[in-house]
């Protein structure tokens, strides 16, 4: 979630058409906080590797949602969960055509009830940065990739935020499941990326 991320989207002549389709529903009720171009283009390339499920939590009106599917091979489902209700209900017009696509109204926490995942997205819950974290190892399929959006890159080690450890961040790249690293998708946004390897520990 990123503010000012649905206007980013207007400067871009080649969306995908649903992507398209979820910037318009997000642009006409308001809703500001889309993923970004540079994260959807990652998703979109990432959602091509899934083979079976595709998770996200934090599906605002469904722009990520939507690189997501736009990436997704035929065949994988795509489950998101929102807790706003008339965020819900806009992301499920959006998805109205598409059968493998399922909106689901609720806490973050309730993307454990479709999983497990070849790909996850944690855009809006489960990252550990205002509560728990979700477990890699109960939601992914072993060889499974977690997306955690929305940190300011750095330049230090370890990662700093507010003049202190970022202990979110760290909780990622350090994990003893995942092989994880940082990706700068632009010069003030960038998202951590790891890979479920059960025989890491």
């Amino acid at each position: 979630m990123s503010f000012q991320g649905t206007k980013t989207h207007d400067e871009i002549d080649n969306l995908p058409s649903l992507v398209r389709r979820a910037v318009d529903a997000a642009g006409r009720h308001g809703f500001e906080f889309s993923c970004r171009p540079e994260q959807g283009r990652l998703l979109q390339v990432l959602a091509g590797g899934a083979r079976r499920r595709i998770g996200e939590t934090g599906t605002g009106c469904g722009v990520g949602l939507a690189w997501l599917a736009s990436g997704a091979a035929d065949g994988v489902d795509l489950v998101s969960v929102e807790r706003d209700p008339e965020r819900a209900a806009i992301a499920a017009e959006v998805f109205e055509n598409h059968d493998r696509v399922e909106v689901v109204r609720g806490e973050w926490q309730r993307i454990a009830d479709y999983g497990p995942y070849d790909l996850l997205i944690l855009d809006g819950g489960g990252q550990g940065k205002d509560g728990a974290a979700a477990d890699p190892v109960q939601l992914l399929n072993p060889g499974g990739v977690v997306v955690i959006d929305d940190f300011t890159p750095t330049t230090t080690w370890p990662p700093l935020y507010d003049g202190s450890p970022d202990v979110a961040r760290l909780h990622w790249l350090e994990h003893p499941d995942l092989h994880a690293t940082e990706l700068r998708l632009a010069p003030d946004f960038s998202v951590v990326v790891g890979t479920y390897v059960p025989a890491h520990r």
